[in-house]
């Protein structure tokens, strides 16, 4: 690893959890450049040691291969959850910086207009990415723990550390590097290596032999196990499946299916795919596990007041948030609200949430307690503006061609479990009956099906007539197996394409998460233009993400079985209705007794 042995590079090594594979180098990429941090300019990916194995960032041209962007895309099981980030020696301590400082802080959070403060403060960057488990100082790697203990020696991460220049918290609002607060001396500092073997275990004694490899070191100051000063990480990255377990594992499982048995020698034989050693980042205020001090589960659905059958989960809108970039002081926009989800996670960036929908009880909720407000009050969050609005006819709801929003961030309905609905009689003639003044305010306005096809269309016209110039919009469309990113995803003149997602969710169906940017002004003379241009290949491509219900159960009939399977839930869903019936029943019948029994009771009281 000669790159590490450069004095000129400062080294980090990024650890992702192993889930949303496709989704780890677009938001990274993202976050860096929010953060205004240039890949190809002000950073660099390097190779993985093994990297022939590896499919991840390009280093050479600053931008990530995306393996969902086409049909023909490697499976994410290669994907390897790491990733090496190179910055210029010089710049680390002037253009960025690596204390400790809380990612939740104000003064740590990206505004509308660039970052929080001259300098960059690296780590609470890259803790902003919401699948990043944790990242360190990378002082050495390899394909074997010898070969890491050798880049060790020939660097001088040691030497670096030593010095301490780059390990002094800045003063928040000082842009002058020589007022930085001072660190403990070098002899004071506590320390600890930790071994983490990814789906591998290994005993005490072999965990000690290992760390022994870098006993050469020499640090000088106490071992302290918990909390130290500086936590030092040693690797073995092996190869992992796509559930997160190692492809050979090195033990046996027992017949309970989970206690460990006996080792396999084979799979023990097996080098590693690396070894990294270095110091982990973030070990004041965030700890080595990022994710971890109930960061993220504090949002999740199960603690929401108001959920729906289609909310969003709550780390893929956060997720999502990162590839809008939406950031302190941004305006939010999600057209298809809901019950709010994505909307909340705006909120959480700082941003100023509005949202829209057709469905005036959605917006509404099931009451004064369950409703979209009632959940950004439990996270402490300025409610958000709500409107009762059609995005088919966005323009006669607002002022067309007025870019506003510095992201737009939805979930549209693509009729799996809720489909689509805009302004008209069902009747079929288009034209909605007039209701009278005094009924307007509880009545629910007919619709009619909105195709997905004209979903999407009419999202990207209004994305690209609303948003501000380099404005994101991030949105989520189905797929199945004969979905082609290159040919089948919608388009538009003013937009560009900057990453797309692929999350599998079933073996036929899956979802894409797509970010667009606006690059051009919109030109109102092109509307019926741009609206007949959003699909490539015409109603072939539109085809592929409309009907997606009928097609799964078309599907699903093909299967051996299924007229077994579908007589059993039919049953069940019979044998689930009747016992609800007679709870109800059962139900109403107690109160009527007690109801009797206090008649009763007051009866004898009057005697």
């Amino acid at each position: 690893m000669s790159n590490a042995n450069s004095s000129e590079s400062y080294l980090l090594l990024v650890e992702f959890v192993h889930k949303h594979l496709d989704f780890h180098d677009a938001e990274l990429q993202s976050i860096l450049d929010m953060h205004g941090i240039v890949v190809g300019t002000d950073c660099h990916f390097l190779p993985l040691p093994n990297s022939d194995t590896d499919t991840t960032a390009d280093g050479d041209r600053g931008s990530f291969q995306n393996h969902s962007t086409t049909s023909k895309s490697k499976s994410n099981s290669n994907k390897r959850p790491f990733r090496i980030l190179s910055f210029a020696w010089k710049s680390i301590g002037s253009k960025y910086a690596v204390c400790d400082e809380d990612p939740d802080s104000d003064a740590a959070s990206p505004t509308r207009n660039g970052g929080s403060n001259d300098t960059v403060n690296l780590i609470t960057a890259l803790a902003r990415c919401t699948l990043v488990r944790s990242v360190m100082e990378l002082w050495g790697a390899g394909p074997s723990i010898d070969d890491c203990a050798t880049s060790i020696r020939m660097g001088s991460s040691l030497r670096r550390h030593r010095e301490g220049r780059h390990l002094r918290r800045r003063n928040i609002g000082n842009t002058k590097q020589n007022d930085s607060t001072p660190i403990k001396p070098y002899p004071e500092r506590t320390w600890k290596i930790t071994i983490h073997t990814l789906g591998s275990t290994y005993t005490r004694q072999e965990q000690n032999e290992m760390r022994s490899k870098f006993s050469f070191l020499q640090f000088p100051g106490p071992v302290q196990m918990k909390h130290p000063d500086d936590e030092y990480l040693f690797i073995r990255e092996v190869e992992l499946d796509a559930m997160g377990g190692a492809v050979y594992p090195r033990h046996c499982k027992g017949d309970d299916g989970k206690t460990k048995k006996e080792l396999i020698p084979e799979n023990d034989a097996r080098p590693p795919l690396a070894c990294y050693f270095g110091r982990v980042l973030g070990n004041g205020t965030l700890g080595r596990n990022w994710r971890g001090s109930n960061r993220l589960f504090r949002y999740s659905l199960k603690k929401r007041t108001y959920l729906g059958p289609t909310s969003m989960d709550s780390e893929l809108s956060l997720i999502m948030t990162n590839l809008a970039q939406v950031r302190k002081g941004s305006f939010a926009f999600d057209p298809f609200v809901g019950t709010g989800s994505i909307l909340l996670a705006a909120a959480l960036r700082g941003a100023r949430a509005f949202g829209t929908d057709i469905d005036l009880r959605v917006l509404r909720g099931r009451s004064s307690t369950e409703n979209i407000v009632s959940n950004f009050k439990q996270y402490d969050l300025p409610p958000p503006e709500l409107v009762r609005s059609d995005n088919s006819i966005y323009q006669r709801h607002f002022r067309k061609h007025l870019p506003l929003f510095d992201a737009i961030v939805t979930d549209p309905p693509y009729g799996i479990r809720a489909g689509a609905r805009k302004s008209g009689s069902r009747r079929g003639d288009g034209e909605a009956r007039p209701i009278a003044e005094e009924f307007r305010y509880d009545h629910v306005a007919q619709t009619r099906p909105y195709a997905v096809s004209d979903v999407m269309a009419d999202l990207l016209n209004v994305a690209a007539m609303t948003l501000v110039m380099g404005g994101r919009l991030t949105y989520v469309i189905p797929s199945m197996l004969d979905f082609d990113a290159e040919e089948d995803l919608p388009r538009h003149d003013c937009l560009r394409v900057v990453s797309v997602c692929y999350q599998p969710l079933q073996t036929e169906l899956g979802r894409r998460t797509v970010t667009m940017e606006k690059v051009k002004d919109y030109d109102e003379r092109r509307r019926e233009e741009y609206l007949e241009g959003t699909w490539v290949n015409g109603p072939q491509s539109a085809e592929k993400v409309a009907n997606i219900r009928e097609r799964l159960m078309e599907a699903a009939r093909k299967k051996p079985g299924y007229e077994e399977k579908a007589a059993w839930r039919k049953q069940k869903r019979k044998e689930t209705k009747e016992a609800k019936k007679r709870a109800k029943l059962e139900g109403v019948g107690r109160v009527a007794v007690d109801s009797e029994c206090r008649h009763a009771n007051d009866d004898d009281g009057r005697d």
